[in-house]
């Protein structure tokens, strides 16, 4: 069967000897993970270094090169808390510019409950291991999220449009602003409540 060759005559094995993987930039893949309790706490790490050293954050990080953001998010979660064994899902995606101070990054998200006899404690590069109690407001186009615990109040207001497509709906975030919560995470964390119906 004859090679296919494309309009300067290149097969694919010569196209891509000649491709240059440096034409584009390339973001940094992060996963990020959701783990719940049976009360539907959810478990957040303080973040021990920068960017936002002492702020609240979901256990994470960037996916090293030969592993899946699933794998990543395993990895991540057993570093920073221990758990291990969480049944993963895949949640949202967030790739919105300005997201992490450090660069351009994109995060896929996954949500678990925790598996039965696990404890959580901190490690890795978390300074601590906390459960907080969400609560979701919601005012028009307005969706506020409160995080309780640790004697700690967080809080993300974002303006949503809820959006219906060919998959069904979706939102789409909008201003933003949070206290006491890392990077995005406060928006991560209310597309994972509303994919889990805690809010409509």
């Amino acid at each position: 069967m004859e090679e296919l060759r494309d309009a300067r005559g290149l097969t694919e094995a010569e196209f891509l000897a000649g491709y240059n993987a440096d034409k584009y930039p390339h973001p940094s893949l992060t996963a990020d993970i959701l783990i719940f309790d049976l009360a539907g706490r959810l478990l957040l790490i303080r973040r021990k270094g920068h960017p936002f050293m002492g702020s609240w954050a979901l256990p994470g990080g960037f996916v090293e090169k030969g592993e899946s953001a699933e794998e990543a998010a395993a990895r991540e979660l057993e570093e920073e808390t221990g758990v291990t064994g969480a049944a993963i899902q895949p949640a949202g995606f967030f790739s919105g510019p300005g997201r992490d101070p450090r660069g351009w990054t994109v995060t896929r998200s996954f949500v678990a409950p925790l598996p039965e006899g696990v404890t959580p404690e901190a490690g890795d590069d978390a300074a601590d291991a906390a459960w907080f109690a969400p609560a979701v407001s919601v005012e028009d186009d307005r969706v506020s999220l409160t995080l309780s615990g640790e004697g700690e109040n967080l809080s993300a207001d974002v303006k949503v449009a809820r959006r219906d497509g060919l998959l069904g709906k979706s939102l789409e975030f909008g201003a933003y602003t949070q206290e006491g919560i890392a990077f995005d995470h406060g928006k991560i964390i209310l597309d994972a409540l509303w994919r889990m119906g805690v809010w409509a």
